[in-house]
């Protein structure tokens, strides 16, 4: 079975003591609402990453990811972060290939390739991140540039390294704009993708793989979108800045 996965994204928001908060009140409500069988993702600022893996500590269900890496092992390369730094104080997952990251600082399909080498590497599991702007929407070929993505960055991997991966389809024309592709765009592009990953991987592991949607999911369509049976989760922007925003999501399965 598929997993039920729930990613926030804080990109570069929240000062340290607003990163402690927000954490403890995700964590105790994760814990006082019983939540079960979601698995919760909380990616922050790198400097975050420390105090807010000592805050989840060992919850079940509750993890940590950091937004980006480098695709070096290690050496002279000031102000990156590798893999290997990242996993030895607990971080479980890594955001790659954020449209954020492709359109400010150029992250192109080969570099990204080599970053997730460097994760799977270090024992960690990539968030995949892949998506069309309106442009390529509104001109018909998002189903073919979403697939090139996948096929360009990941399509080397064997199928047991690939098992390891999680995708995240994100509509950049709904990234931080109020619009969100409807649940039913979103389940379309979903099967699309599975249906490309059977291509290269087989059913057996395209079935396996989790698809999360990123782009302006909120309690208030989150249900929805989570309904659809393509869509396993989502990869959580805005919303997951406040605590009980981020947990009405993780409760709409």
């Amino acid at each position: 079975m598929r997993k039920k996965i729930v990613a926030g994204n804080w990109k570069m928001n929240l000062t340290f003591e607003e990163g402690q908060q927000l954490t403890s009140e995700i964590v105790q409500m994760y814990k006082d609402e019983a939540i079960q069988e979601v698995i919760v993702v909380l990616n922050p600022p790198f400097p975050h990453l420390y105090p807010v893996k000592k805050l989840v500590g060992d919850t079940p269900g509750v993890a940590v990811g950091a937004q980006n890496c480098s695709d070096k092992e290690s050496g002279a390369f000031t102000g990156e972060v590798s893999t290997k730094i990242l996993a030895s104080f607990g971080v479980s997952y890594v955001i790659l290939g954020h449209s954020e990251r492709r359109e400010y600082f150029k992250e192109d399909n080969t570099l990204l390739a080599a970053k997730v080498n460097q994760v799977l590497a270090h024992g960690l599991t990539p968030i995949f991140c892949c998506g069309e702007s309106l442009e390529i929407r509104e001109a018909g070929t998002h189903e073919e540039t979403v697939k090139a993505q996948l096929t360009a960055s990941l399509f080397h991997l064997s199928p047991e390294e690939f098992s390891k991966v999680v995708i995240a389809y994100e509509p950049i024309w709904a990234i931080g704009t109020g619009k969100t592709a409807t649940a039913d765009q979103a389940q379309e592009m979903h099967a699309a993708l599975r249906g490309h990953l059977a291509s290269k991987y087989g059913q057996a592991v395209a079935a396996q793989t989790s698809i999360l949607y990123g782009g302006s999911a909120n309690p208030g369509n989150a249900k929805e979108l989570f309904g659809k049976p393509d869509v396993d989760g989502g990869l959580i922007g805005g919303a997951s800045l406040k605590s009980r925003d981020f947990i009405e999501i993780v409760k709409s399965f």
